[in-house]
């Protein structure tokens, strides 16, 4: 499937496998937790790059003693009703993972400011929705309401600056 990095679609490297099919010997794989937790040393021994898909019950925590291991950390979201990943993609970068952090499953286009204030670096476009779309999504709103995890400055602190100057 088709990623959307910043404001650019790309295509995916990455190979979700299945936990019941055999490690290839190179390549970039991705991995559920489960299987990461049964293969470990086979994985870390392996040559390619390595990721973990995490579901919404599944908190970062539970690798946060193998996060060097990973270039990629896939959060799950089930339903646009769910919030965990975002939280969990903050808590990565506060345990210092330093890889890319893309969002999966049930994302709305209006949520992608959102997946980026809290650290997500690339979303996985699902079946049924156009890159194009996408791409107009990313420039939907010019200013974020509050503090993230990014630096960005929020809507009433630019409206407060304007302000200021004017008076």
């Amino acid at each position: 499937m088709p990623l959307l990095k910043g404001r650019n679609i790309v295509e995916d490297a990455w190979t979700l496998l299945a936990d019941n099919l055999e490690l290839p010997e190179a390549g970039f794989v991705i991995v559920s937790l489960d299987r990461f937790i049964r293969d470990r040393d086979l994985l870390v021994a392996c040559s390619g790059p390595i990721g973990v898909r995490l579901s919404s019950a599944q908190s970062p925590e539970l690798i946060a003693d193998a996060l060097e291991v990973f270039s990629l950390i896939e959060l799950e979201f089930p339903a646009f009703t769910d919030g965990r990943p975002y939280s969990y993609a903050q808590l990565l970068h506060r345990l210092g993972f330093a890889g890319e952090i893309r969002a999966v499953g049930n994302v709305l286009r209006d949520q992608y400011l959102n997946l980026k204030r809290c650290g997500f670096d690339a979303l996985e476009i699902k079946e049924g929705e156009t890159a194009e779309e996408w791409c107009i999504a990313t420039g939907a709103f010019s200013a974020p309401y509050q503090v993230a995890y990014d630096t960005e400055k929020p809507i009433m602190s630019l409206r407060e600056k304007r302000l200021a100057a004017a008076s």
